[in-house]
């Protein structure tokens, strides 16, 4: 077994990173290399506007390298939710950025021509116990008509052409939903962004950022680098940035770990017992799983598992050990499938778990995302090279308030209490 991302193990690594010093004066600066600051990068550089990104590890290593491979539409709330808490006109459009953000997705992919195995699969949402089939019901009905009449609802007994499983009551189809291979993908866009002519600098974390003029200056162990702007797009990474840099998004930011295995390839008959539907699929637990095919036939298999702000060889390999139990639960056939893959890494929550982006500290900043960052991250990069370049008509965030959460500094001590609570919530649904 592998502790690596599948992703990072089968994709290309970024060749054309900087070799020499950080150094220079661009007119913006973006901080992280995943999904969100690469295609603020492609957008400026495509504007011709000079940009520069600086990763603190390589490209993709944090969130956009680390996650289940689902291009999921929709909210991590239910609709009905959003509406209450954010407004029928607010939560009518944060629902529809989530589809342009994947029909974005769709549209660099070919402009570009990044080879990611990119395909509209569709979404189930599946329920977990009978008792969860008439809330996911009205879910459906509101969404359907309101919303998003790509969708279908299925009654227990049409999910057998669709997943290897009697444990699951009922599902709702998301038809927008997709996946592709984030490793791929994200090396595709550093690539789009090179080749427009943004500079990018692996393996220099932001150590300090200070006025320079009427722009910043920021430090890096490499050297420093000079711009008008500065976008900071780390999310549940900003934590291992130094303090200073960004410290306001450390009090508004709960880095939560998700945690992964893959299988080895399956067999044509194992596929066909397991994932007929060949659907992206979460299930309706608060403490659920996800899981989907990967290009070579591996069923992709993740979950919250274990409530820890740690990933890790030893994290993973205990959270790893959980998922196997819930693989074997949901598809007791594959109870002894070998398991090439396992890996963990961190989500940036939000209290609200709305995802959030603006300007504050000096910083123009998109992140948030709530355990949705795959589909809604290159929508929100495109919106702060705009907001950059001095538009605020793309951002789908923009004016939502971002208080800090009381009693929290980046460490999220009260995660396990969080885990009890869910479990709690689970039991008795």
């Amino acid at each position: 077994m592998k502790y690596t991302s599948y992703w990072h193990d089968t994709s290309p690594a970024f060749a054309q990173a900087q070799s020499g010093p950080v150094t220079g004066k661009v007119d913006v600066a973006v901080i992280g290399g995943g999904f969100t600051g690469l295609n603020a990068a492609r957008r400026l550089a495509r504007a011709g506007v000079s940009v520069a990104l600086l990763e603190a590890d390589h490209i993709g290593a944090g969130g956009s390298g680390r996650n289940g491979g689902h291009l999921n539409n929709g909210m991590a709330h239910g609709y009905g939710e959003a509406k209450s808490h954010l407004g029928a006109e607010r939560a009518h459009a944060l629902y529809k950025a989530y589809d342009r953000s994947i029909d974005m997705i769709e549209d660099v992919i070919a402009e570009e021509g990044i080879d990611c195995n990119f395909r509209r699969s569709g979404k189930l949402k599946l329920a977990s116990k009978p008792s969860h089939v008439d809330g996911l019901r009205r879910g459906f009905e509101l969404i359907h008509s309101e919303v998003d009449p790509d969708t279908r609802w299925l009654d227990k007994a049409d999910l057998a052409g669709e997943i290897g499983s009697d444990e699951f009551h009922g599902a709702m189809l998301y038809g927008k939903s997709a996946m592709m291979h984030m490793g791929r993908y994200v090396t595709g866009l550093a690539d789009a962004a090179h080749r427009h002519g943004a500079l990018i600098w692996e393996g220099a974390p932001v150590v300090a950022r200070n006025r320079s003029g009427s722009g910043w200056a920021l430090k890096t162990p490499k050297g420093t680098l000079t711009a008008d702007r500065v976008i900071a797009a780390t999310g549940a990474y900003s934590g291992s940035v130094a303090k200073a840099p960004l410290a306001y998004f450390r009090k508004r930011i709960i880095s939560v770990g998700s945690f992964i295995i893959a299988t080895r390839p399956l067999t044509a008959d194992e596929i066909a017992a397991t994932m007929p539907g060949n659907r992206t699929c979460v299930t309706s637990m608060n403490i659920g799983n996800y899981f989907r095919m990967s290009p070579d036939n591996r069923l992709i298999f993740g979950g919250r598992a274990r409530f820890s702000a740690t990933s890790d060889q030893q994290s993973d390999a205990l959270s790893g050990q959980v998922l196997r139990r819930s693989l074997a639960r949901i598809f007791p056939h594959l109870a002894q499938v070998e398991i090439d893959y396992c890996w963990g890494g961190l989500v940036g929550m939000t209290k609200d778990r709305y995802p959030r982006a603006g300007e504050a500290d000096g910083m123009i900043y998109g992140m948030g995302y709530s355990g949705h960052g795959a589909q809604m991250s290159t929508l929100i990069g495109q919106a702060l090279a705009d907001m950059a370049m001095g538009r605020t008509d793309s951002n789908p965030l923009d004016g939502l308030d971002w208080p800090a959460i009381p009693l929290h500094s980046g460490k999220p001590w009260f995660l396990p209490l969080v885990g009890m609570w869910f479990t709690l919530k689970d039991r008795i649904s």
